[in-house]
């Protein structure tokens, strides 16, 4: 399988547009998981994990610290003078996020998307990571370091999959009806979706629960095992590589409050994104959901 910009550039995988090499990404990925990450799952010390100061309801671990500074290493060692925003690293200094603002490219990293899986030894985890200019994002990439499948996407050019050596395509699934459609929603907002059809007389999609890592669903959502989603409180960490996978593989998504679509802030956004294959559904599930 070629790269989709074409075979001249599978020698040396140089994308279009400035965008870092994405061979070179994905090995960095893997090499930081490889060393850093993946020797703590299921070996944590109690001392290797603590509270978040700003959120005490989340975790954050020393695979969580290490990998993000490893990676900042690491990627600015691949295009230097871009900025860096961590999850981390935005925990202790909020006021990183203002790079998002500026012109200069920006890494928005994730280290270990669904800490709090990883800290209790559940293998659904994710390594993020987002490439943004100037409030776009132009390039994603989310690796299951215990699958070895990275999931990525560069603006224009598709959403790929790689997994054992293999490069495919990966897109939504169109065409399903509502009703056999698999979504990730908070318990709340699935009630309410089952209410409002149980009223319409129409049968009730089978739950998916939410996995406890963003990544890791947006994975899915690209790939057709998830239909829909929905989120609040966007951090661009989260969901800026994310959004651009699935809108890549073929999907739709838009803010709710006004159905734009949504974009890296320097801040968090309080909002609440809608994912769907399409804009047919997604308009569907909107009213739906009230």
């Amino acid at each position: 399988m070629t790269l989709p910009w074409g075979t001249t550039a599978i020698a040396t995988c140089t994308p279009p547009d400035g965008i870092p090499d994405v061979r070179a990404v994905g090995a960095i990925l893997r090499e930081v998981a490889a060393q850093v990450i993946l020797p703590r799952f299921r070996n944590l010390a109690a001392s290797d994990v603590a509270h978040k100061k700003r959120n005490p309801r989340d975790l954050v671990t020393i695979a969580d610290i290490e990998a993000e500074r490893a990676l900042e290493q690491r990627l600015e060692a691949l295009s230097p003078g871009c900025a860096f925003v961590g999850e981390e690293a935005a925990e202790a200094r909020p006021d990183v996020m203002a790079a998002l603002a500026e012109d200069r490219p920006v890494w928005l990293l994730d280290p270990v998307d669904g800490t709090a899986n990883f800290a209790g030894g559940d293998a659904c985890f994710a390594v993020i990571l987002g490439y943004c200019v100037r409030g776009e994002t132009q390039a994603g990439f989310i690796l299951d370091p215990l699958s070895d499948t990275l999931v990525w996407a560069v603006s224009g050019h598709g959403a790929w999959g790689e997994s054992g050596g293999e490069r495919s395509r990966v897109r939504v699934v169109h065409g399903r009806p509502l009703s056999a459609m698999r979504g990730s929603l908070t318990r709340r907002a699935a009630e309410r979706l089952a209410l409002a059809l149980a009223a319409a007389g129409e049968s009730v999609p089978p739950g998916a629960g939410r996995y406890g890592s963003a990544g890791r669903e947006y994975m899915d959502l690209a790939r057709g095992v998830l239909d829909f989603a929905s989120y609040t409180r966007l951090k661009p960490w989260d969901h800026a590589a994310g959004v651009l996978i699935h809108r890549e593989a073929g999907g739709f998504s838009a803010l709710r409050r006004d159905g734009s679509p949504y974009r890296p802030a320097p801040c968090i956004v309080e909002e609440t994104l809608l994912l769907a294959p399409d804009e047919g559904s997604w308009r569907r599930l909107h009213a739906l959901l009230g």
